[in-house]
């Protein structure tokens, strides 16, 4: 797992704050996956919210945390909110679910996450990349770039977005894909043979099919153009195949 920081949002404004900014509705749950967007509806963050009795905690990669709270800071206008790093730790598993701990609101795969105030209980190793390549799980820096729009990525199906919830950040171009167009580009699951590595993938002819993100043994994810990606493509010498196509077969 990468490493996590916590966020603490505060103040009589929080929720309708973080409720006008982020993909999700924060209220929906006792943990909720989420993201911030650009206004052009790119990917910014993704994390978790979990309310508690005076704040929101926010659980995002140790990477984004500083630009999240620098984004969420411009936004925070006169807002009665505040937002600093709190101290704690989050530990995730698959095994059977601790006291206190939260069903990963993702799939039910990933298990469960626990956040704590000291150290961090132990758990049985597990390897994440191959669950994430099995079950179609983006990460932050392979799956989500700064160029992605979340419903390529699959947050639909991930519990990442609600329609109903009104007006976010983004939010317009979201809705367009969903409503208005027929997603062309995607996550899905890959079959490799040979020895692959993260990057283009090419059709027979050399057309550019989509780029391979991650690869756990003979199966990765990539982003693809599922019109390119009917017939074997390959990555150097290795022949990769479409296995499932996640926006279609959840």
């Amino acid at each position: 797992m990468t490493e996590r920081t916590l966020l603490s949002l505060t103040g009589a404004d929080r929720l309708d704050f973080l409720q006008g900014l982020v993909t999700n509705d924060v209220t929906r749950g006792d943990i909720v996956y989420t993201a911030l967007l650009t206004p052009q509806g790119k990917y910014l963050a993704d994390f978790f919210v979990v309310p508690q009795a005076d704040r929101y905690v926010i659980d995002v990669d140790s990477d984004l945390a500083p630009g999240l709270a620098q984004r969420l800071s411009m936004y925070r206008l006169r807002a009665d909110v505040q937002i600093e790093t709190q101290p704690g730790a989050v530990t995730c598993g698959t095994g059977e679910m601790p006291d206190g701990a939260l069903p990963d609101p993702r799939h039910a795969a990933l298990g469960w996450r626990l956040y704590s105030d000291g150290s961090a209980p132990e758990v049985a190793p597990e390897d994440w990349t191959a669950l994430r390549v099995a079950h179609g799980i983006p990460k932050t820096g392979a799956e989500l770039k700064d160029d992605t729009f979340i419903l390529e990525a699959g947050f639909e199906r991930l519990n990442g977005v609600d329609f109903r919830k009104g007006c976010f950040v983004g939010q317009e171009i979201v809705a367009r894909m969903k409503h208005k167009t027929t997603l062309r580009k995607g996550l899905a699951q890959v079959a490799i043979k040979g020895n692959a590595e993260p990057g283009p993938l090419l059709t027979q002819d050399g057309r550019e099919a989509g780029t391979l993100t991650t690869i756990a043994g003979d199966l990765g994810l990539a982003h693809l153009r599922f019109d390119r990606a009917a017939g074997p493509m390959t990555s150097g010498k290795a022949e990769v195949t479409m296995v499932r196509n996640f926006l279609t077969d959840p």
